[in-house]
């Protein structure tokens, strides 16, 4: 099976070794991803703006892949204060609330940047070509 790595250019990519998502036959595997766009992080101080940014982040890279959304199988959610749990769980149920992957969210220390409140890793399994 080839194999295709998806890159968003970022300077930590190459700077890691890492792609933003790899594809493998039907599998899209996605990286950690938060809600840092080019242009800076998206929503400092609020988990709900994160959570969302990140999921475009997580859906342009599976676009990039052939898959979508309603492909993600499993999703972790990594959050710095598990005591916003309700905001990124609201995010999460809007965009994944009829597709219901199986995840995962729990506490970490910290992530690489403090101002950082969550990142996201997803799995996608492609039902089609």
């Amino acid at each position: 099976m080839a194999r295709q790595n998806i890159s968003t250019g970022g300077p930590w990519e190459a700077k890691i070794g890492y792609s933003r998502a790899v594809r493998v036959g039907f599998h899209v595997q996605v990286s950690g991803s938060t809600a840092m766009t080019p242009s800076g992080l998206v929503g400092k101080g609020d988990p709900y703006a994160q959570t969302i940014q990140t999921f475009k982040t997580i859906d342009a890279a599976l676009q990039q892949a052939g898959a979508t959304l309603a492909d993600v199988v499993r999703t972790r959610i990594y959050m710095a204060n598990i005591d916003q749990w309700q905001e990124v769980g609201r995010a999460h149920g809007e965009v994944f609330g009829n597709i219901r992957p199986a995840t995962t969210m729990v506490e970490v220390k910290r992530l690489i940047d403090p101002d950082m409140l969550v990142e996201i890793e997803a799995d996608a399994i492609m039902t089609h070509g």
